[in-house]
């Protein structure tokens, strides 16, 4: 059971030094009640009181990190039921599934395949960070073959994944050089795979038949000394994958139950209903989705909404607000007007873009907003806009004084024309006339 702020405190040495950031002792035992501060803040802590406060202080979901630096995947360590309480803070990892049946210049195309599921986003790249390879073959040496190749040439982290001790034993030598996931530990196999995850290392999932019985194996788990656990009910069908996945949240969250306190991983089994499936796992406090589909239409839209869902709601997604060059610009090249908000700026880029008219991108530092919501909050104005073209080096870049604003800002032409001295010309409504509308500026 989780201690109080003032149960806390009573194990704290109460000199109120401030070192660890809160002015006084109380303030901080709080801040650890709230899993708001870490132990290791405070430089006066006996070890007494650290191993009272170990549960206190430590995360109710502990955080995991797969695969290794460069290519580390951190899931767990959440804090909130829902993002708007806070946000969500490390994305659920996503991976395809591959069997041990591929070999040679099958299994080359395909990790290439899964290689090149990355696409850049609103100035982000997204993209599979892991690779389950299943056992099917029941062979050792064909399946720790196929997990060295994977090790060799794929960007992502492997999740070795069989109930057989003896073939995860050899794959997860040759593999743990990359930090994998093992999957998975079960009722009856659980004492051999947690010694192969202390020999070499690595996180290992913990499959169970129902919440019971994973609670129960990791606390076995625990005990013979691996802490890096990730569970899995066994649900597959996915309504009661759901309901699995809110409840261990819950419970780690509400209750600091510890014996659930671990990330999660799921499993989409219908590949026509990958997105579907995956997009409600996602959506509802998954560490891990496994797909069986690698198609770049299965795989985006999931990239799309976890880059959603795990934006801080707090800070909206900005880019710098500068003057972009978007082809080989000219003198005689349109200055386009737009805001910083990331979404919005990407979107414009594009359709400039298309158009194939090089042009100039002035981007309005409005805090990350959208163009009507900035001019709604009085963010975009044509003071502000007109401060910015005589503060940047667009002027002396090209030999007109044109500046294109979104139509549905059309209402503060006047005032900037005024402000600015630039001639101010009222562009579409929508970014996707713009290329229409940029092609026949130029002509």
């Amino acid at each position: 059971m989780a201690l109080t702020g003032l149960e806390i405190y009573k194990l704290l040495p109460r000199t109120n030094c401030g070192e660890c950031g809160p002015p006084t002792c109380l303030a901080f035992a709080m801040q650890l009640a709230q899993k708001k501060a870490s132990l290791d803040q405070c430089p006066y802590v006996s070890d007494e009181a650290k191993a009272a406060l170990e549960g206190a202080s430590a995360p109710p979901i502990k955080l995991v990190k797969i695969g290794t630096d460069g290519n580390e995947l951190a899931i767990g360590n959440e804090t909130v039921m829902f993002r708007h309480e806070e946000t969500f803070h490390h994305p659920c990892g996503i991976a395809v599934a591959i069997t041990d049946e591929l070999e040679g210049e099958a299994l080359d195309k395909k990790i290439e395949e899964i290689n090149n599921l990355w696409f850049e986003r609103v100035g982000q790249t997204i993209g599979v960070e892991l690779i389950a390879i299943k056992d099917t073959t029941g062979d050792p040496k064909r399946y720790s073959d196929v997990v060295k190749t994977v090790v060799a040439k794929s960007k992502q982290a492997p999740i070795l994944m069989s109930f057989e001790p003896n073939v995860i034993r050899l794959a997860a030598a040759s593999a743990r050089a990359k930090n994998p996931l093992i999957y998975a530990a079960n009722s009856e196999n659980y004492q051999a795979m947690a010694n192969i995850a202390k020999m070499v290392k690595c996180p290992l999932a913990v499959c169970g038949n129902g919440l019971d019985e994973v609670a129960e194996l990791t606390e076995k788990i625990k005990a013979l000394g691996v802490e890096d656990l990730v569970i899995d009910t066994g649900a597959r069908e996915p309504l009661q994958v759901i309901n699995d996945l809110t409840q261990i949240r819950r419970l780690a969250l509400r209750q600091t139950f510890r014996p659930l306190g671990y990330p999660t991983i799921t499993f989409v089994e219908d590949e026509e209903e990958q997105v579907l499936q995956a997009s409600t796992y996602i959506s509802k406090y998954a560490g891990v989705v496994v797909c069986p589909g690698d198609e770049p239409w299965q795989i985006l839209p999931l990239l799309t909404l976890r880059q959603n869902l795990y934006t801080d709601p707090r800070v909206p997604l900005q880019v710098e607000p500068e003057v972009y060059e978007v082809g080989d610009v000219t003198p005689d090249s349109p200055v386009l007007m737009t805001t910083n908000f990331s979404l919005t700026y990407f979107t414009v880029l594009g359709e400039v873009e298309a158009s194939k008219v090089p042009a100039y991108i002035l981007a309005v530092d409005t805090e990350g907003q959208s163009v009507l919501t900035a001019y709604a909050s009085e963010k975009l104005t044509a003071e502000g806009v007109a401060k910015m073209l005589n503060e940047t080096a667009v002027k002396d870049q090209v030999n007109h004084n044109n500046i294109i604003i979104p139509g549905y800002v059309a209402v503060m032409s006047g005032k900037l024309e005024e402000e600015s001295g630039w001639k101010v010309l009222v562009g579409p409504r929508e970014a996707s006339a713009l290329p229409a509308y940029l092609r026949q500026y130029a002509s």
